[in-house]
């Protein structure tokens, strides 16, 4: 067998395996395909996602989807105003016995973090996720410990001017590789949950009958096919392109940065892995833009008091720019 039919054999696979956590993901999150894909270009790329929609659209039901839809640890942090950053990182605590300090994992220490409502929490708190969503560890105690691979963080957050929350800091949210909403479902879609919530009355939430439907050695196979698309230099200096012009727009105070032009490099290799290609098209990278750039973005005041939106800033750079041919 020649080395261009194993490799095209390998694509096959990660696609198939890409196809079989879609499936599974959607028996509970209705008509939210585009959100899905997104979720699944940043799992398989590395990075991280940030949901922020209003209350009841559906952000937890599709972290604990692709959990439950995945053979590997899940642990869900609730984050409150008074949670401190042992309770996400962990403690020692003293062996009165042996005279010694034995630690004590908290549940950082997972495959798949639901970082639920991380806005509530206070910016300290909230700072005990920044070295482990950048390098996949802890410092603890003077010592680093290094958290399971892979290690993927789903963080939801309630709007920023809802009551109660701490927005995040710039830092912090440029460790997310994407942040999108769900928005809320068509009147189709959403008769089908109620359908469905009649028809599972007695056997509990759909989200219970969820059985994983890839082990953890298909999801390293995935993110290494994935590694294995090709980026032309022209669409290298596309993203470049494009990343630039968000620091150089009137209308942005900051803008993003290097971690962005790799962030939207990486979830575009994704698609066009999902897409079936070995190659990136411009297209791939036109689509995660806005998800990958638009919350890296800073405003500036007279900016935000005319209504203009990172995303619109962004879709603006989209327009102006030429698309490599």
């Amino acid at each position: 067998m020649s080395t261009v039919s194993v490799h095209e054999q390998a694509n096959l696979s990660a696609q198939a395996v890409y196809q079989r956590l879609a499936d599974n993901i959607q028996q509970v999150v209705k008509g939210q395909s585009a959100a899905v894909r997104k979720l699944l270009a940043a799992f398989a790329s590395g990075g991280h996602v940030l949901l922020e929609d209003h209350p009841g659209t559906g952000k937890t039901t599709l972290a604990k989807a692709l959990a439950l839809s995945v053979d590997v640890s899940f642990k869900r942090i609730q984050f409150t105003p008074d949670l401190l950053p042992s309770d996400i990182l962990g403690v020692s605590i003293l062996d009165p016995e042996q005279r010694t300090f034995h630690f004590h994992e908290g549940p950082i220490f997972a495959n798949i973090i639901l970082a639920d409502e991380i806005n509530r929490a206070s910016p300290r708190t909230q700072s005990a996720m920044l070295e482990a969503m950048a390098e996949a560890q802890v410092s603890i105690d003077g010592s680093l410990k290094k958290l399971p691979a892979p290690f993927f963080v789903i963080a939801t957050q309630n709007p920023v001017d809802a009551r109660g929350t701490y927005p995040l800091p710039e830092a912090q949210m440029d460790r997310f590789a994407l942040q999108f909403q769900l928005g809320y479902l068509s009147p189709a879609d959403e008769v089908e949950i109620l359908s469905n919530q009649i028809l599972h009355q007695t056997q509990g939430h759909p989200i219970e009958q969820l059985r994983p439907c890839v082990s953890l050695a298909d999801i390293f196979m995935l993110k290494q096919q994935v590694q294995t698309v090709r980026v032309s230099p022209e669409l290298r200096r596309y993203v470049v392109d494009i990343v630039n012009a968000t620091r150089r727009a009137e209308d942005i105070q900051l803008g993003a940065s290097p971690r962005g032009s790799l962030a939207l490099m990486k979830v575009s290799q994704a698609l066009a892995l999902f897409d079936g290609y070995d190659f990136v098209t411009p297209d791939q990278i036109r689509e995660m833009a806005v998800p990958v750039l638009a919350h890296r973005l800073v405003m500036s005041s007279p900016a935000q008091f005319a209504g203009k939106t990172a995303a619109s800033v962004v879709g603006d750079i989209l327009k102006t720019l030429p698309v490599p041919a």
